[in-house]
């Protein structure tokens, strides 16, 4: 199935279904994707071998990447909604990361005063304080829990380092609701976590932490393991009606 790796650091804008338009930073490898997930579904690809021995872009790199493409997009009055870190896998895994927080932060109000800044993050690594710490400068922390049964994790976002949902949960409680909570429905002959079963245990992480918006969205683009199949907009909204129902914000994006 066809993926792809972004090839710069900052890239971008994209249209976004989730955050608009979306000014994408990406601290991975551009040869491999780099994860503590090995997501069936990822836009990525699979893990391969040896990924993590290729080489992070440094610190200098990133702030230099940024300094020029933010420049040239003031410059042209360019409207951007999210400064985004996505990119080839989690982004948390660059050493720099909350110093690279710190100065996007900083040259977003110098360049871009009217974005947000957003980061995408499979939560693996919410154990960490300086992690936390970063993460909470950022405007919108969007924190990923496809399920909270081990089982159903180990199919659909097969962990590559120890880590279970309650894991997850138990870092996004050190957010205090101040969160986005992100979560990918998908069916298949693998894994069904929209399942009666499954929903009961997603609703029960989502009333213990209390996340401020919840984004709720299924696949958009061809898989790297076959027999999966998108969610629909109205499964996503009977999903989200009891939730809806006690004044949570969940977002669908079809």
């Amino acid at each position: 199935m066809a993926t792809f790796l972004w090839q710069d650091i900052v890239f971008g804008p994209i249209h976004s279904r989730r955050v608009g338009s979306s000014l994408g930073i990406n601290l991975l490898p551009t040869t491999a994707k780099v994860c503590t997930f090995d997501c069936i579904y990822c836009e990525c690809g699979l893990r391969v071998s040896g990924a993590d021995k290729h080489p992070l872009p440094t610190l200098k790199d990133v702030c230099e990447a940024i300094e020029t493409r933010f420049s040239e997009l003031a410059a042209q009055h360019v409207h951007i909604d999210s400064i985004s870190f996505t990119g080839n896998g989690e982004p948390t895994l660059h050493p720099a990361f909350p110093q690279i927080i710190d100065y996007i932060v900083e040259a977003r109000d110098r360049y871009l005063p009217g974005a947000k800044v957003s980061v995408f993050t499979n939560a693996t690594r919410l154990d960490r304080s300086e992690i936390v710490a970063a993460l909470r400068k950022a405007d919108n922390p969007i924190l990923k829990i496809d399920v909270s049964d081990t089982a159903l994790m180990e199919r659909l976002n097969r962990p590559n380092v120890p880590f279970v949902p309650q894991d997850a949960v138990a870092g996004m409680m050190l957010f205090d609701g101040d969160f986005t909570m992100q979560t990918m429905f998908v069916k298949g002959d693998v894994v069904d976590n929209s399942t009666a079963e499954a929903l009961e245990g997603w609703y029960k992480v989502v009333r213990q932490t209390r996340p401020r918006s919840i984004m709720a969205y299924s696949i958009d683009r061809e898989t790297p393991v076959s027999g999966l199949v998108k969610v629909s907009v109205e499964e996503l909204r009977s999903i989200a009606a009891p939730l809806i129902a006690e004044g949570f914000d969940v977002k669908i994006n079809a």
